[in-house]
């Protein structure tokens, strides 16, 4: 009996020492389930209902301040949602129902904006500016400054009398949006900190699609991919500064690929004074001036494996005179090009490549140039150029290389011509022939042009 009475002791002490660990393990774990498994706040729980004006925006303010306080997302459920100003503070995440939950701007200043936050994050949101006025303060509909991390996801921004979003100093993702019928840019990022703009639809833009500058030269490493851009004016005018698809200003290192670009008054993709960016892969369609356009002080542009139907120009590596240089044009195709662009133009339109210094142009295809298919140089402008390897067809000329005195070296070779009707190669002084066809003739009156093993179809 005391044996048994021992051991039944003994069972019951250890059932309770197993007790008391379990609870002493469980007790931590009912914690971070109650921290972290709670759901999203409810607008319509705190009265900012939809379909009544908000107009200040004291009621969804409240929402978003409190979520943000408790790292807890905003869920705003469909409907409209008439209001203006809001601040959002950083750690906010709002959430609806992708064309359904709509904030609609009421005038009075902006929309949204956000300043030195490390999160702020907005999906499924439709965000209507209405064309309504913007304050002389606000750059965009949505303007977010120093945030680490701007997470927009499947929201429409539309409507806005500027910018439909400004980004300044940012990070982050913007993808899978639209944008549409802003007055300037759809997106304009100035001193982005490695921004990614991918799988967007930007439409119907007064001045501009996607924009990635900064105040200065410097590295800047976004990355804009797989967007469609479409039927992007020039409003404000000018010779290239608006109208562009993709315009990317100071900014270095940047890789502009796979995106669909049409009908833009300018240019479907413009690297100004840009170094070390790579634009490649993109389908660009009916430009009103230079399809893909490398300018003013740079130094590394990759041009690779483009499809450009339809522009003044096609692909252009051009103001040696103000430092452009460097650059590799490899794999692009080029034709139905225009003799007329927006302004007028010393050496004309319709041209297909051109460049000016220590550039690559090789393995392209360029049919239907209507004035020159290849431009080498222009005037003095002109250093280490080579050309190989192009097919050039329904170009009456060629090829225009410039030979005026003080021009560089450029290599000129295993090229097909067909249909050059006035001339495969010829030389230039600026836009004056000042040679005939040097693939038939010879180039020894231009020692520093090397010309060979070219071939007419």
């Amino acid at each position: 009996m005391v044996q048994r009475r021992a051991f039944i002791a003994y069972i019951a002490a250890s059932a309770a020492a197993g007790l008391f660990a379990q609870r002493s393990l469980a007790a931590p774990l009912a914690k971070i389930a109650a921290a972290e498994m709670r759901g999203p706040i409810d607008a319509i729980a705190y009265k900012a209902t939809p379909g009544t004006s908000d107009i200040r925006s004291g009621k969804l303010q409240a929402v978003i301040d409190n979520a943000a306080r408790n790292n807890a997302p905003v869920f705003l459920p469909p409907g409209n949602y008439d209001v203006s100003n809001l601040t959002l503070p950083d750690n906010t995440r709002i959430t609806g129902i992708p064309g359904a939950s709509r904030l609609v701007y009421g005038g009075e200043g902006h929309l949204m904006s956000a300043d030195k936050a490390k999160r702020i994050e907005l999906s499924g949101l439709v965000l209507d500016g209405g064309n309504r006025w913007l304050a002389d303060y606000a750059g965009g509909l949505l303007q977010f400054a120093g945030i680490d991390q701007v997470l927009i996801d499947n929201c429409e921004i539309a409507g806005s009398r500027k910018h439909a979003l400004q980004l300044e100093r940012c990070g982050g993702r913007i993808e899978r949006s639209r944008i549409s019928g802003a007055a300037e840019a759809g997106l304009y990022s100035v001193q982005s900190t490695g921004l990614t703009i991918t799988g967007n639809t930007v439409e119907d833009c007064g001045n501009g699609g996607i924009l990635i500058h900064r105040w200065d030269k410097g590295a800047d490493g976004s990355v804009v991919s797989g967007n469609r851009i479409a039927r992007i004016g020039a409003n404000d005018g000018g010779t290239g500064q608006n109208g562009n698809g993709i315009n990317v200003f100071r900014a270095g290192g940047v890789l502009v690929s796979g995106n669909q670009i049409a009908d833009c008054a300018f240019t479907a993709v413009r690297a100004n004074s840009a170094s070390n960016v790579q634009i490649t892969g993109n389908q660009c369609l009916r430009s009103g001036e230079t399809a893909i356009f490398c300018e003013f002080e740079f130094e590394g542009a990759v041009v690779s494996n483009n499809l450009i139907d339809g522009a003044a120009n096609g692909i252009a590596i051009a103001n040696f005179d103000k430092g452009g240089r460097l650059a590799s044009v490899t794999g692009n195709i080029v034709r139905n090009l225009l003799l007329t662009g927006p302004y007028a133009q010393e050496s004309g339109f319709g041209i297909g490549i051109s460049a000016e210094a220590d550039t690559l142009i090789a393995s392209n295809l360029i049919e239907n140039a209507p004035l020159w298919g290849l431009k080498l140089g222009w005037g003095a402008y002109l250093r280490n150029l080579v050309a190989t390897g192009n097919i050039i067809r329904q170009a009456p000329i060629g090829c225009a290389v410039s030979v005026v005195d003080g021009a560089g070296a450029a290599v000129i070779s295993d090229n097909l011509f067909q249909e050059a009707t006035k001339g495969a190669i010829i030389g230039f002084r600026w836009d004056k022939p000042a040679s005939g066809d040097l693939t038939t003739t010879g180039s020894e009156n231009f020692p520093q042009l090397t010309i060979a093993k070219n071939r007419l179809a």
